[in-house]
Protein backbone atom coordinates (compact mmCIF):
# COMPACT_ATOMS: atom_id res chain seq x y z
CA UNK A 1 0.00 0.00 0.00
CA UNK A 2 1.06 3.17 -1.22
CA UNK A 3 -1.06 6.01 -1.14
CA UNK A 4 -1.43 9.91 -0.17
CA UNK A 5 -2.40 11.65 3.10
CA UNK A 6 -4.03 15.15 3.54
CA UNK A 7 -4.57 16.57 6.87
CA UNK A 8 -7.08 19.04 6.82
CA UNK A 9 -7.46 21.55 9.93
CA UNK A 10 -9.87 24.37 9.85
CA UNK A 11 -7.97 27.01 11.76
CA UNK A 12 -10.37 29.74 14.30
CA UNK A 13 -8.65 31.25 17.04
CA UNK A 14 -6.29 28.52 17.87
CA UNK A 15 -2.82 28.00 18.24
CA UNK A 16 -2.08 24.59 16.22
CA UNK A 17 1.61 24.57 16.55
CA UNK A 18 1.30 21.69 19.33
CA UNK A 19 -0.67 19.69 17.18
CA UNK A 20 1.04 20.27 13.63
CA UNK A 21 4.40 19.61 15.27
CA UNK A 22 2.97 15.65 16.78
CA UNK A 23 1.15 15.39 13.52
CA UNK A 24 4.87 16.39 11.63
CA UNK A 25 6.67 13.83 14.10
CA UNK A 26 4.56 10.39 12.81
CA UNK A 27 4.67 11.29 9.32
CA UNK A 28 7.26 8.51 8.64
CA UNK A 29 4.17 5.97 10.09
CA UNK A 30 1.91 7.04 6.93
CA UNK A 31 3.09 4.55 3.90
CA UNK A 32 3.21 7.48 1.36
CA UNK A 33 3.14 11.37 1.24
CA UNK A 34 2.27 13.49 3.68
CA UNK A 35 0.57 17.18 3.73
CA UNK A 36 -0.62 18.60 6.64
CA UNK A 37 -2.89 22.05 5.12
CA UNK A 38 -4.19 24.77 7.53
CA UNK A 39 -6.68 27.13 6.58
CA UNK A 40 -7.37 29.64 8.96
CA UNK A 41 -11.29 30.99 9.31
CA UNK A 42 -10.79 34.56 9.80
CA UNK A 43 -9.07 33.69 12.93
CA UNK A 44 -7.79 37.09 15.64
CA UNK A 45 -4.76 38.60 14.27
CA UNK A 46 -3.00 37.18 17.56
CA UNK A 47 -3.69 33.64 16.15
CA UNK A 48 -3.06 34.49 12.81
CA UNK A 49 0.63 35.78 13.56
CA UNK A 50 0.97 32.38 15.40
CA UNK A 51 0.18 30.06 12.88
CA UNK A 52 2.02 31.80 10.09
CA UNK A 53 5.25 30.49 11.21
CA UNK A 54 4.17 27.25 10.58
CA UNK A 55 4.06 28.03 6.74
CA UNK A 56 7.47 27.67 6.56
CA UNK A 57 7.52 24.02 7.82
CA UNK A 58 7.88 21.41 5.29
CA UNK A 59 4.98 19.70 4.51
CA UNK A 60 2.57 22.18 5.42
CA UNK A 61 0.57 24.68 3.53
CA UNK A 62 -1.50 27.30 5.21
CA UNK A 63 -3.64 30.02 3.96
CA UNK A 64 -5.92 32.38 5.33
CA UNK A 65 -9.30 33.57 4.07
CA UNK A 66 -10.58 36.84 4.14
CA UNK A 67 -13.87 36.15 5.94
CA UNK A 68 -15.59 33.60 7.92
CA UNK A 69 -17.30 30.61 6.11
CA UNK A 70 -18.30 28.27 8.75
CA UNK A 71 -17.53 24.94 9.62
CA UNK A 72 -19.06 23.20 6.93
CA UNK A 73 -17.55 24.95 3.85
CA UNK A 74 -14.38 25.57 5.28
CA UNK A 75 -13.98 21.78 5.56
CA UNK A 76 -15.46 21.50 1.65
CA UNK A 77 -12.77 23.83 0.84
CA UNK A 78 -10.18 21.99 2.40
CA UNK A 79 -11.11 19.03 0.66
CA UNK A 80 -11.13 20.28 -2.57
CA UNK A 81 -7.34 22.13 -2.16
CA UNK A 82 -6.10 18.37 -0.92
CA UNK A 83 -2.94 16.91 -3.06
CA UNK A 84 -3.99 13.40 -2.13
CA UNK A 85 -6.68 10.41 -2.31
CA UNK A 86 -6.97 10.08 1.48
CA UNK A 87 -8.20 12.70 3.68
CA UNK A 88 -7.78 13.00 7.89
CA UNK A 89 -10.45 15.65 8.66
CA UNK A 90 -9.34 16.86 12.88
CA UNK A 91 -10.25 19.89 14.81
CA UNK A 92 -8.25 22.37 15.65
CA UNK A 93 -8.71 21.84 19.80
CA UNK A 94 -7.50 17.88 18.98
CA UNK A 95 -4.38 16.86 20.47
CA UNK A 96 -2.30 13.67 19.13
CA UNK A 97 -2.83 10.79 22.20
CA UNK A 98 0.69 9.33 21.72
CA UNK A 99 3.25 8.71 18.77
CA UNK A 100 1.17 5.79 17.06
CA UNK A 101 -1.98 7.99 15.92
CA UNK A 102 -0.83 7.86 11.95
CA UNK A 103 0.47 4.41 12.18
CA UNK A 104 -3.00 3.23 13.71
CA UNK A 105 -4.74 4.57 10.75
CA UNK A 106 -2.73 3.22 8.61
CA UNK A 107 -2.73 -0.42 9.70
CA UNK A 108 -6.66 0.29 9.69
CA UNK A 109 -6.64 1.00 5.58
CA UNK A 110 -4.08 -1.65 5.30
CA UNK A 111 -6.32 -4.08 6.93
CA UNK A 112 -9.76 -2.95 5.64
CA UNK A 113 -8.71 -1.59 1.95
CA UNK A 114 -12.93 -1.57 1.09
CA UNK A 115 -13.43 0.51 3.96
CA UNK A 116 -14.44 4.37 2.69
CA UNK A 117 -14.63 6.17 6.20
CA UNK A 118 -12.98 5.39 9.67
CA UNK A 119 -13.82 7.06 12.82
CA UNK A 120 -11.76 7.38 15.45
CA UNK A 121 -13.23 9.10 18.00
CA UNK A 122 -12.33 11.73 21.01
CA UNK A 123 -11.45 11.31 24.53
CA UNK A 124 -10.95 13.45 27.20
CA UNK A 125 -9.06 13.81 30.49
CA UNK A 126 -9.83 11.48 33.09
CA UNK A 127 -9.55 14.95 35.81
CA UNK A 128 -12.67 17.39 36.24
CA UNK A 129 -10.84 20.84 34.71
CA UNK A 130 -9.86 23.36 37.80
CA UNK A 131 -11.99 25.62 36.15
CA UNK A 132 -16.00 25.48 37.59
CA UNK A 133 -16.92 27.03 34.06
CA UNK A 134 -14.92 24.40 32.16
CA UNK A 135 -16.84 21.81 34.04
CA UNK A 136 -20.11 21.69 31.62
CA UNK A 137 -18.38 20.84 28.49
CA UNK A 138 -15.68 18.29 30.27
CA UNK A 139 -19.05 16.48 31.96
CA UNK A 140 -20.39 16.51 28.21
CA UNK A 141 -17.66 14.98 26.23
CA UNK A 142 -17.03 12.41 28.92
CA UNK A 143 -20.77 11.69 29.34
CA UNK A 144 -21.91 11.57 25.85
CA UNK A 145 -19.13 11.88 23.24
CA UNK A 146 -16.17 9.88 25.14
CA UNK A 147 -17.86 6.35 23.34
CA UNK A 148 -15.74 3.21 22.52
CA UNK A 149 -15.60 1.99 19.07
CA UNK A 150 -17.68 -1.15 19.61
CA UNK A 151 -20.40 0.80 20.99
CA UNK A 152 -19.82 3.36 18.41
CA UNK A 153 -20.26 0.63 15.59
CA UNK A 154 -24.00 -0.52 16.65
CA UNK A 155 -25.35 2.63 14.85
CA UNK A 156 -22.54 3.68 12.58
CA UNK A 157 -24.09 6.32 11.01
CA UNK A 158 -25.36 7.73 13.95
CA UNK A 159 -21.93 7.87 15.88
CA UNK A 160 -20.19 9.90 13.26
CA UNK A 161 -18.80 12.87 14.14
CA UNK A 162 -15.99 14.45 11.60
CA UNK A 163 -13.54 15.34 14.15
CA UNK A 164 -10.79 12.79 13.51
CA UNK A 165 -12.29 11.14 10.28
CA UNK A 166 -10.13 9.05 7.62
CA UNK A 167 -11.84 9.21 4.60
CA UNK A 168 -11.30 8.60 0.83
CA UNK A 169 -11.25 11.81 -0.96
CA UNK A 170 -13.38 10.75 -3.61
CA UNK A 171 -15.79 10.29 -1.03
CA UNK A 172 -16.22 14.01 0.53
CA UNK A 173 -16.34 14.79 -3.41
CA UNK A 174 -19.85 12.46 -3.70
CA UNK A 175 -21.26 13.79 -0.16
CA UNK A 176 -20.24 17.67 0.74
CA UNK A 177 -21.22 18.98 3.77
CA UNK A 178 -24.04 21.21 3.39
CA UNK A 179 -22.94 24.66 3.75
CA UNK A 180 -26.34 26.13 4.59
CA UNK A 181 -25.46 24.62 8.18
CA UNK A 182 -23.29 27.95 8.90
CA UNK A 183 -23.95 27.78 12.58
CA UNK A 184 -22.25 25.21 15.07
CA UNK A 185 -23.54 21.82 14.94
CA UNK A 186 -25.07 18.55 12.94
CA UNK A 187 -22.77 19.00 9.42
CA UNK A 188 -21.75 15.75 10.63
CA UNK A 189 -25.18 14.13 11.28
CA UNK A 190 -26.70 15.08 7.86
CA UNK A 191 -23.43 13.55 6.58
CA UNK A 192 -23.49 10.10 7.83
CA UNK A 193 -27.30 10.11 7.80
CA UNK A 194 -26.02 10.40 3.77
CA UNK A 195 -23.31 7.56 3.84
CA UNK A 196 -25.70 5.27 6.01
CA UNK A 197 -28.43 5.68 3.08
CA UNK A 198 -26.06 5.32 0.38
CA UNK A 199 -24.51 2.07 2.06
CA UNK A 200 -21.18 3.14 2.42
CA UNK A 201 -18.93 1.36 5.07
CA UNK A 202 -18.02 3.32 7.82
CA UNK A 203 -15.98 1.89 10.42
CA UNK A 204 -15.20 3.24 14.33
CA UNK A 205 -11.87 2.52 15.82
CA UNK A 206 -10.40 3.56 18.77
CA UNK A 207 -8.00 5.87 17.46
CA UNK A 208 -9.16 8.55 19.25
CA UNK A 209 -7.52 12.41 19.60
CA UNK A 210 -7.54 14.65 23.37
CA UNK A 211 -9.72 17.01 23.06
CA UNK A 212 -8.49 19.97 24.33
CA UNK A 213 -10.81 23.13 23.74
CA UNK A 214 -13.41 22.96 26.54
CA UNK A 215 -15.52 25.79 26.53
CA UNK A 216 -16.86 28.06 29.23
CA UNK A 217 -20.81 27.09 30.24
CA UNK A 218 -22.06 30.26 28.94
CA UNK A 219 -20.17 29.51 25.16
CA UNK A 220 -20.83 26.56 24.88
CA UNK A 221 -24.96 26.81 25.59
CA UNK A 222 -24.79 29.03 22.88
CA UNK A 223 -23.22 26.49 20.86
CA UNK A 224 -25.43 24.22 21.83
CA UNK A 225 -28.61 25.83 21.05
CA UNK A 226 -26.70 26.66 17.41
CA UNK A 227 -26.75 23.26 16.71
CA UNK A 228 -30.52 22.76 17.96
CA UNK A 229 -31.63 24.83 15.31
CA UNK A 230 -29.19 23.20 12.73
CA UNK A 231 -31.14 19.89 13.52
CA UNK A 232 -34.45 21.98 13.42
CA UNK A 233 -33.63 22.91 9.97
CA UNK A 234 -32.67 19.34 8.85
CA UNK A 235 -35.49 18.16 10.01
CA UNK A 236 -38.32 21.26 8.52
CA UNK A 237 -35.94 21.23 5.07
CA UNK A 238 -35.38 16.62 4.44
CA UNK A 239 -37.33 15.09 7.01
CA UNK A 240 -33.38 14.47 8.30
CA UNK A 241 -32.62 13.54 12.01
CA UNK A 242 -35.88 12.09 12.63
CA UNK A 243 -33.83 8.92 14.44
CA UNK A 244 -31.98 11.64 16.91
CA UNK A 245 -33.24 10.50 20.54
CA UNK A 246 -34.30 14.92 20.96
CA UNK A 247 -36.36 14.52 17.55
CA UNK A 248 -38.23 11.53 18.50
CA UNK A 249 -39.02 13.09 22.19
CA UNK A 250 -40.42 16.28 20.73
CA UNK A 251 -42.51 15.07 17.82
CA UNK A 252 -44.28 12.00 20.59
CA UNK A 253 -45.15 15.24 22.72
CA UNK A 254 -46.24 16.93 19.03
CA UNK A 255 -48.68 13.70 18.20
CA UNK A 256 -49.90 13.84 21.83
CA UNK A 257 -50.68 17.65 21.43
CA UNK A 258 -48.77 18.15 24.39
CA UNK A 259 -46.23 20.45 23.17
CA UNK A 260 -47.40 23.32 23.67
CA UNK A 261 -48.02 22.63 27.14
CA UNK A 262 -44.30 21.54 27.14
CA UNK A 263 -42.96 24.44 25.58
CA UNK A 264 -44.66 26.61 28.09
CA UNK A 265 -43.80 24.58 31.14
CA UNK A 266 -40.13 24.44 30.24
CA UNK A 267 -40.34 27.97 29.02
CA UNK A 268 -40.90 28.81 32.70
CA UNK A 269 -38.36 26.17 33.64
CA UNK A 270 -35.82 27.91 31.45
CA UNK A 271 -33.74 30.30 33.53
CA UNK A 272 -33.21 27.68 35.94
CA UNK A 273 -32.25 25.67 34.29
CA UNK A 274 -29.83 27.88 32.81
CA UNK A 275 -28.61 28.87 36.41
CA UNK A 276 -27.98 25.30 37.00
CA UNK A 277 -25.88 24.95 34.08
CA UNK A 278 -23.63 27.68 34.37
CA UNK A 279 -23.22 26.46 38.23
CA UNK A 280 -20.19 24.47 39.75
CA UNK A 281 -22.09 20.96 39.47
CA UNK A 282 -24.66 20.93 36.51
CA UNK A 283 -26.73 18.03 35.71
CA UNK A 284 -26.78 16.70 31.97
CA UNK A 285 -30.59 15.82 32.27
CA UNK A 286 -31.08 20.02 32.78
CA UNK A 287 -29.53 20.24 29.45
CA UNK A 288 -31.53 18.03 28.11
CA UNK A 289 -34.51 19.55 29.15
CA UNK A 290 -33.50 22.91 27.53
CA UNK A 291 -32.11 21.70 24.71
CA UNK A 292 -36.36 19.89 24.40
CA UNK A 293 -37.41 23.67 24.71
CA UNK A 294 -35.01 25.00 22.32
CA UNK A 295 -36.53 21.90 19.80
CA UNK A 296 -39.69 22.66 20.29
CA UNK A 297 -39.50 26.53 19.88
CA UNK A 298 -37.82 25.50 16.19
CA UNK A 299 -40.45 22.74 15.45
Amino acid sequence: MHVGLSVLIPVFNRDVTRLVSSLRGQVADWPGQVEIVLLDDKSAAEYQAKNRLLAHQPGVRYEELPANIGRAAIRNRLAASAKNEWLLLLDNDSLLPDGQFLARYAQALRAQPAVGLFIGGTTYEATPPAAPALYLRWLYGRAREMQPAAARQRAPGNQLTINNALLDKALLAQFPFDERLRDYGHEDTRFGLALAQAGVRIQHLENPVLHDGLEPAAIFLDKTHQAVRNLAHMLRTDGLGTDARLVQLALRLRRARLAGVGRIALAALAPLLRRHLLAARPSLRALDALKLLWLLQEL
